[in-house]
């Protein structure tokens, strides 16, 4: 079936708690673009994207200017074709950024089309592996104080959570591990927990602070350093004595064959939203496969259950907490600390369009 329209819209969501983390700093907010396309039969499929705060405007601009003329008439089925096409269309302007989260967009409104009219889950269409996935509260917390802190991991552990993430890399290395350590002691010593730095280290800096941090047992230590310095990566790795998780800010399928290849990481972990859409996550997926790799996950929890339900070297989903649960009619449910991909067509997302409308971008 052939698409025959492109709907492109750009939201500013308020936050209903400010957030921060050690380069982005305080996050008030974030930019939401959807994209509908709509087939001929009245099929519609929904992708979306987002950034943090700034950048909404060209992604926008991008989807409705560029790619929907692009999009227009192509048989919708044919996924890697259109896939390609907007690759080579963008390519000169981009190879990534915005021009990727704006493709990416499109790619999960394909796949969320496709399964929709096939009227199963995107997860079974993807080739079903196990809908209970391992999920993580992802806290973006790095300005709480440690009773705050504690707080927030009691109320994850309330909605289900059997696994936490907590921010470090603030100004003293001796702050983090003091906090890593309450949250250690408050957990218990086999609870699993992660650390997220945000990029915010020298190499050298992260292999102190990995060693600093190893007596937690951390599952791992995610983004310790800028995502193109391959080579630091593999020092990091090789020297810093914990595992680490690295993907959410590379933008293709080379830059994660090059981390991958060079032993710069031991959980790969892209981000739907930005690495390409479905089709790219699934194809680091199985990349990641070949290499013996456990997959992690960046933010979309709600499309990123069922990539990971369909991929048998999955780890921990992330759930992310920036909020859509307000617009979305059934939001990610937990069990025994899983994440069930439902079993609704498609990737089962229905935004609350009309509350939604109130917040559109000016």
């Amino acid at each position: 079936m052939r698409i025959q329209r492109v709907q492109a819209d750009h939201y500013f969501i308020p936050l209903p708690t400010v957030l921060s983390d050690s380069t982005h700093g305080t996050i008030r907010g974030f930019e939401l673009l959807t994209v509908r396309l709509h087939d001929a039969e009245g099929a519609v499929g929904v992708g979306y994207t987002y950034t943090v705060g700034t950048g909404g405007a060209a992604v926008h601009a991008l989807v409705a200017r560029d790619l929907a003329p692009l999009l227009a008439g192509r048989e919708a089925e044919r996924i890697e074709e259109i896939w390609q096409a907007m690759w080579w269309a963008l390519h000169y302007g981009g190879r990534g950024g915005a021009q990727m989260l704006a493709m990416s967009a499109v790619d999960i409104a394909l796949w969320d089309l496709r399964a929709r009219r096939q009227g199963v889950p995107l997860w079974r269409v993807l080739g079903g592996f196990d809908p209970r996935v391992p999920c993580y509260a992802g806290g973006i917390d790095l300005d709480l104080s440690v009773d705050a802190l504690l707080r927030q991991t009691e109320e994850n552990l309330k909605a289900g959570f059997r696994a936490i993430k907590m921010k470090v890399g603030r100004p003293s290395l001796r702050q983090d591990v003091e906090r890593v350590r309450a949250m250690r002691a408050h957990l218990g010593a086999e609870f699993p927990l992660m650390v997220d730095a945000n990029m915010r280290w020298s190499v050298d800096e992260a292999i102190r602070a990995a060693r600093a941090l190893r007596e937690f047992d951390p599952v791992w230590l995610e983004e310790p350093t800028s995502p193109d310095d391959v080579p630091g990566h593999v020092r990091i790795v090789r020297d810093g004595g914990v595992p680490i998780a690295a993907g959410e800010n590379l933008h293709t399928l080379h830059e994660f064959r090059h981390l991958i290849a060079a032993g710069g990481v031991t959980f790969p972990e892209p981000d739907v939203t930005n690495c390409g859409g479905v089709t790219t996550f699934m194809k680091v997926c199985h990349l990641a496969e070949a290499f013996s790799l456990p997959v992690t996950s960046h933010g979309a929890h709600d499309v990123t259950v069922h990539l990971l339900a369909a991929a048998p070297n999955r780890s921990y989903l992330e759930a992310h907490g920036f909020g859509l649960d307000r617009f979305i009619a059934e939001p990610l449910r937990l069990e025994a600390g899983a994440a069930l991909a439902p079993d609704r067509p498609g990737h089962g997302i229905e935004f609350d369009w009309k509350a939604l409308d109130a917040l559109r971008a000016r």
